[in-house]
């Protein structure tokens, strides 16, 4: 039986419909781990067609080697400057400590960061928020730092975004050789995107509205992935 994680709610409806959401619970995954073998364990028995199937864009980039420790990061002086001037919040670091400022520099190079904060510090000053992150793009958006509630050894971790979440998505669908749908999604407790999926972008978009209170949670709850069921029947 699903079980809605602290704080959150396992339905909810977006323009009349209303959907379930399902955590699914897995052990903390760790580099050495591969995303095929979590996806069969955790998520295979669990799916209907129809369904959607989601995962968190953090343990597809950690099971592609994609998470540094904070001691392998050298951050450069651009780095500790541009992070200074990111607004941070309780729900994630984003880009505002040296680590993974310096990560973003090296994801999509210092000329893109630089225009995104150049944009923002103007846009910010007229009440606009959000410009940096929304010039900087996903690769850059996607990136995770260490906060508190992070489970170790992720606490001390930084994570980038996945390499081609849309391949990704298709390769889990074909995994499943199911009628379903397959979003990799960047989600917390502000809202989020799809990243990639076997969908259109007219259906991701949907999927963000059903995903907006992140049903998955922020901490340690261990859940990384969950599916989305549309419900029917009702009287």
């Amino acid at each position: 039986m699903a079980q809605a994680n602290e704080g959150k709610a396992l339905s909810i409806s977006v323009d009349g419909v209303d959907y379930q959401r399902i955590p699914l619970k897995t052990h903390v995954v760790m580099p050495d781990d591969k995303l095929s073998d979590i996806v069969e364990q955790y998520a295979a028995s669990e799916l209907q067609d129809g369904d959607i199937f989601f995962i968190t864009e953090k343990i597809v980039a950690i099971t592609q080697g994609r998470s540094y420790a904070l001691d392998e990061i050298e951050p450069r002086k651009l780095a500790t400057f541009l992070s200074r001037y990111v607004t941070k919040t309780a729900y994630g670091i984003g880009l505002g400590m040296p680590e993974t400022m310096e990560m973003a520099l090296r994801e999509v190079g210092a000329p893109r960061v630089l225009l995104a904060s150049a944009v923002a510090a103007v846009t910010k000053a007229f009440g606009r928020r959000g410009d940096f992150y929304r010039i900087v793009g996903d690769k850059a958006r996607s990136i995770d730092g260490p906060t508190n509630g992070t489970i170790p050894p992720y606490d001390n971790r930084v994570v980038l975004g996945p390499v081609d979440p849309h391949g990704v998505a298709r390769e889990v669908q074909r995994q499943l050789g199911r009628d379903i749908v397959v979003m990799i999604a960047d989600i917390n407790d502000i809202g989020g995107n799809i990243l990639g999926s076997n969908s259109t972008k007219e259906h991701e978009l949907e999927v963000a509205r059903i995903l907006g209170d992140n049903p998955l949670g922020q901490g340690t709850q261990s859940t990384p992935m969950g599916i989305i069921r549309k419900v029917t029947g009702k009287a």
